[in-house]
């Protein structure tokens, strides 16, 4: 067989890959049963539909013709790169990292500079408008974690609140 369509069939073997390294993942802890879900239940399952998921895909990129085959383009290394580090920057501000003496700085900062960092990855950057954004994730995330679900998560450094 030919793959029709490269980006439909290469999307599919990754959700294929991740979904069974899930299931298989999962099988180290106890799965229960419908009744009596244990801990690895949920990602058993998860990782079982998305790799189904992904076999669909995958067939479908053999099987429905495109007019170019839609070639798999470059690598979109900017947006990766910036993703990854903010992601990295996030867990950093929130937690800290104490093995080199950078102190937590809170949700709030750490929703701020994630916010910031992973727009730099599109192709329009507005300041203002990621402020707005970075504002509204913090406020919500406050309501939803700190007030509603009320866990304890450091929400400001600890200079600030003493």
């Amino acid at each position: 067989m030919r793959i029709k369509s490269q980006t439909d069939f290469f999307s599919g073997v990754m959700f294929a890959a991740v979904g069974g390294a899930f299931a298989i993942g999962a099988t180290t802890y106890n799965i229960g049963d419908g009744a009596r879900m244990g801990p690895g239940y949920f990602p058993l399952m998860l990782g079982i539909i998305l790799a189904i998921l992904g076999v669909i895909i995958m067939a479908e990129g053999m099987i429905v013709e495109t007019a170019d085959g839609e070639p798999i383009g470059k690598w979109a290394w900017k947006p990766l790169f910036f993703v990854i580090v903010a992601n990295l920057a996030f867990g950093v501000l929130l937690g800290g990292l104490p093995s080199i003496g950078v102190p937590a700085m809170g949700m709030i900062i750490a929703i701020y500079a994630l916010t910031i960092i992973s727009s730099l990855a599109g192709e329009h950057f507005k300041l203002r408008d990621v402020l707005v954004l970075s504002t509204i994730l913090a406020v919500g995330s406050y309501i939803a974690f700190i007030w509603a679900l009320k866990l304890q998560i450091q929400v400001w450094p600890t200079f600030i609140t003493g």
